[in-house]
């Protein structure tokens, strides 16, 4: 299976592959080579998962401040879960 450019994964794609990565660097099974080319790959996965991230935070900010809420508010998982 050919591995598409990094700019062309969904976020979830990516997070899927880097999971994968993690898995195979942590049998130890592989190569120094191959090691080196997947932990480069997991390095700019992580890189674009976080500015993908970041973006959607920044769409949330703005689509929040159109509807009169001036900024995000912490998520707080304990309040209402129980």
């Amino acid at each position: 299976m050919a591995k598409k450019k990094l700019e062309n994964l969904t976020f979830e794609e990516s997070l899927s592959e880097l999971d994968t990565i993690v898995n195979h660097l942590e049998q130890g099974e592989l190569g120094l080579e191959e090691s080196m080319v997947l932990f480069e790959r997991g390095l700019n996965l992580s890189k674009i998962s976080q500015e993908k991230l970041h973006a959607a935070e920044q769409k949330v900010k703005i689509l929040l401040e159109k509807n009169g809420q001036s900024q995000l508010l912490d998520f707080d998982n304990e309040s209402g879960q129980k």
